[in-house]
């Protein structure tokens, strides 16, 4: 049942669901880079880079991290770039691409990879807190519930929630991480010993650029959660490729580093074995928490506009409530298939996005509350399932031409019902 809107509460105080971010509520490039930072730096990243680190030599590893996530960040920053000159999300600007009803799709698609990902991380939080402490096994579950409540209480905060853990948590993950990887070069034999390091698994460099790009790309096309607090398109972009380049990077190249040096991908296993148990619980912890409460607020937000609701703080509690069962029923298990999800059907969202922006409105979304808007805009529609298909049936980077194809597709559709209008024009003229 629709919410109204008229018995919500006052835009600023949820965080502007479902409304432009005025200019004096905008943040600095510090601010945003800060909470984007916390987004980024998660434990799933660096089992991705972890495939890649045993799957190639130094050199090639290094190449194919930089390429996956120099992509990614380039996609999330221009999502950034207009979501600072609209001051909207991605869940409004599909309002503009697949129209008022069509927009729930992305909503929908949107709202649930990030819950997955939220009932993933609760899961991975409680089981490997038992095993590192080696408490009972019967304390899982209620670990689970503990910590899917736990997690959402910066988000239900909202933006300044999540800023105040970020300060802290970014800098003291950023110590813990230098520590470790000072220790696991010198277990390598320092440069050299890593360069000597041959690979032991196989995967094509496509692939991996894949699962590098893929394994973020969902948080990358609701970054503009935060890039719509950006003060200009300059400050959206900085930061958005500090976080997604450099931060990302970061954890993919740990996990890289891990799977060389210790045939571990994960930075809690890897201090483990470095003896460094209780640094490797609080690395963990604080890991998990600035993604999560970043996660959560994303289907939050995702939700307010599929039920047209300012009510964020209330959509917060109810992802993390269904994030929360979805843990216990087993999301620690679905990791692998759900992020071929993600890199197939999610870009597509972006591609389009972009080509309506800078083709169909030429860089300038008219105002959402004036805006007359179709129920279904079918060539938004039409391009986000031909990217779908041929991001799914691609044998290359399957994200990247996803995107490729579903920005073209709405491109071509534009100019051939442009060019149609025109014709119609000119023969009416002439009679």
């Amino acid at each position: 049942m629709t919410l109204k809107e008229s018995a919500d509460p006052t835009p600023k105080e949820q965080d502007y669901p479902l409304s432009a971010v005025p200019m004096d509520q905008r943040k600095s490039v510090w601010s945003m880079g800060i909470v984007l930072l916390g987004f980024t730096f998660f434990t799933a990243t660096m089992w991705a880079g972890g495939s890649v680190g045993v799957a190639f030599d130094f050199p090639t590893m290094l190449m194919v991290l930089i390429a996956g996530n120099l992509l990614l960040g380039t996609y999330a920053a221009v999502l950034g770039y207009i979501a600072a000159k609209s001051g909207l999300n991605t869940a409004l600007m599909s309002r503009f691409t697949f129209g008022e009803l069509g927009s729930k799709l992305s909503d929908v698609i949107l709202g649930f990879t990030q819950i997955g990902w939220y009932a993933w991380g609760t899961a991975t939080m409680a089981i490997l807190l038992v095993r590192l402490t080696g408490l009972p096994e019967s304390l899982t579950m209620p670990l689970m519930v503990l910590f899917g409540f736990g997690f959402c209480v910066t988000a239900f905060i909202g933006y300044r929630g999540l800023e105040i853990l970020s300060r802290f948590a970014v800098p003291a993950m950023i110590i813990l991480v230098a520590v470790s990887m000072t220790i696991a070069t010198s277990d390598a034999g320092g440069f050299a010993g890593l360069m000597g390091i041959t690979p032991t698994e196989n995967m094509t460099v496509a692939a991996a650029i894949t699962l590098v790009f893929g394994t973020f790309v969902s948080g990358g096309t609701q970054a503009t959660n935060w890039t719509r607090f950006a003060k200009s398109g300059k400050s959206a972009v900085i930061a958005t490729l500090l976080a997604f380049f450099l931060g990302n990077g970061l954890m993919t190249l740990i996990g890289a580093f891990g799977a060389l040096v210790y045939q571990q991908a994960d930075i809690v296993d890897i201090m483990v074995a470095q003896g460094l148990a209780t640094m490797g619980i609080l690395m963990l912890f604080l890991n998990l928490w600035t993604t999560q409460d970043n996660t959560v607020y994303n289907f939050a937000v995702a939700g307010c506009n599929l039920v047209r609701t300012r009510r964020r703080q209330l959509v917060t509690v109810v992802g993390a409530a269904i994030g929360t069962v979805l843990a216990v029923l087993g999301m620690y298990e679905w990791l692998i298939p759900f992020l071929v999800l993600l890199g197939t059907f999610i870009p597509p969202i972006g591609g389009v996005i972009m080509a309506s922006y800078f083709i169909g409105y030429k860089r300038q979304y008219p105002s959402l509350d004036g805006a007359i808007l179709p129920a279904f805009n079918a060539p938004g529609l039409a391009a986000y399932f031909i990217g779908s298909a041929a991001a799914y049936s691609s044998p290359w980077v399957a994200p990247i031409v996803g995107v490729l194809v579903a920005a073209g597709s709405f491109g071509l559709m534009l100019f051939f019902s442009d060019a149609v209008r025109q014709r119609r024009s000119q023969i009416m003229g002439s009679i």
